[in-house]
């Protein structure tokens, strides 16, 4: 039998999709209701625009009505581009709104940020990519995969129950010792669930205009905030303040988080360089192009108006939130020694068993059990609960032993049992592992 790459022989599952490969084995899974908070697989529908488009593709109005699927251009379709570009100046005040951004339509967000990290650093040893961990996990897998190395500045969840803040002298003195090409940020974290204010995002503008790097933000969240000062993204840096930011800003955007639409897999990256965008649609030629139905589909945000966009971006929020704080509260309740990270955007938590468990623990086992044997009855039904190790999202070995991220993406009638089932799920594992 011919041997395996080296690569293939190492690589292990995502963090985010492991717990449900291991599940997928168990032998009593059709008799388990699982809860998955492990991956953003968001539970919600789509907005009506998108569902109609979907609903009509065989009509006379829909370019597929004969059942032909063509390619489209490698960059994208142009409603598709203009549907990410209203989605962009949405809340931005009407001076600071974009017109002439270069969008290149890719394969869901996953395809966006290879795309980025061949531009910015291209594969092999060359450049690095400066990250701020933890970091969302296929930032890391690709940039392995490229072979692209990475400079971290590691954060870490204080007794405050929040991460710390990405701190301006750390990067600075990573730059000085790295000289990375690029800074990478998620405004609405992923995982930490932090958010980026834009006074900190304009520093980092400051920062790359003076080192002359890329500014690289993943805004697949960026309408999900909670607080009073509203969103934050590099595409409301005031570039009047900030002479020298243009041509030097990426940004990472999805259908899946803001629009419900995971398996649509339509995402983009869009930037202000020119030069960069040609790079990227000539790189995204061996792709061929993005799922025509699916931008199709997507293109429908085009035809809202930036107060229909505005007036669902409300609504995402208020739902998210409202579950957030329900569901940190009650597992405050249950386990009073769990940290839980506080909600300041995105749809994420972080808990940290560090308080509460032996030296023993390790979350990596734990959430092996919980998919493979851990079950907790409920009303004549068992359940488990699915979970991301937090050691996925850290680049140092030594980080996340305790923690997992919590993704709120289940309907609220399992999200609300989250809090009874692990407890239930924590308690048997402990007596399991002091046997």
């Amino acid at each position: 039998m011919p041997a395996l790459s080296e690569h293939y022989q190492n690589r292990k599952p995502s963090a985010i999709r492991k717990a449900q490969i291991l599940f997928n084995s168990r032998k009593d899974k059709s008799d388990i209701c699982v809860i998955n908070l492990a991956i953003g697989n968001i539970s919600l529908p789509m907005h009506t625009a998108m569902i109609e488009r979907m609903s009509s593709l065989s009509s006379s109005s829909s370019p597929f009505n004969k059942g032909i699927v063509k390619y489209t251009n490698s960059e994208g379709v142009r409603d598709c581009q203009k549907a990410f570009i209203k989605s962009i100046n949405a809340e931005l005040p009407k001076l600071n709104q974009h017109n002439n951004l270069n969008c290149i339509i890719t394969d869901g967000g996953s395809q966006a940020m290879e795309l980025m990290l061949l531009g910015v650093c291209g594969p092999g040893k060359k450049n690095k990519i400066l990250i701020n961990d933890p970091a969302y996990t296929n930032y890391i897998e690709f940039a392995k995969r490229l072979n692209i190395p990475t400079s971290v500045v590691t954060r870490t969840l204080n007794i405050n129950e929040r991460f710390d803040d990405i701190s301006l002298e750390s990067i600075q003195k990573t730059i000085d010792k790295d000289s990375p090409a690029g800074i990478l940020i998620i405004p609405g974290d992923n995982p930490t669930g932090q958010h980026i204010s834009q006074d900190l995002i304009d520093s980092l503008a400051k920062v790359c205009i003076d080192n002359d790097m890329w500014l690289i933000s993943d805004e697949a969240y960026r309408n999900l905030y909670y607080n009073k000062n509203g969103f934050s993204s590099i595409w409301a840096i005031d570039e009047n303040l900030y002479p020298g930011i243009v041509g030097k800003r990426i940004s990472i955007e999805s259908a899946s988080k803001m629009w419900n639409a995971c398996g649509l897999r339509i995402g983009a990256l869009v930037t202000d360089n020119k030069t960069f965008f040609k790079g990227a649609v000539s790189e995204y030629t061996a792709n061929l192009c993005a799922n025509s139905i699916g931008q199709y589909i997507f293109s429908s945000i085009s035809e809202l108006s930036i107060h229909e966009i505005n007036d669902w971006f409300r609504v995402q929020r208020n739902y998210y939130y409202k579950q957030m704080i329900s569901l940190r509260a009650q597992l405050k309740k249950y386990l009073p020694n769990l940290i839980v990270s506080k909600p300041e955007s995105a749809l994420y938590l972080v808990i940290d068993f560090k308080n509460m468990v032996s030296s023993k623990f390790d979350i990596l086992h734990f959430i092996e059990y919980c998919a493979l044997e851990g079950k907790f009855k409920i009303e004549e039904k068992f359940y488990t609960l699915l979970l991301a190790p937090m050691k996925g999202f850290y680049q140092r070995n030594d980080m996340g032993k305790t923690q997992a991220r919590i993704a709120i993406v289940e309907p609220g009638k399992l999200i609300k049992k989250t809090p009874i089932v692990l407890t239930k799920l924590l308690e048997d594992y402990n007596k399991k592992i002091q046997l």
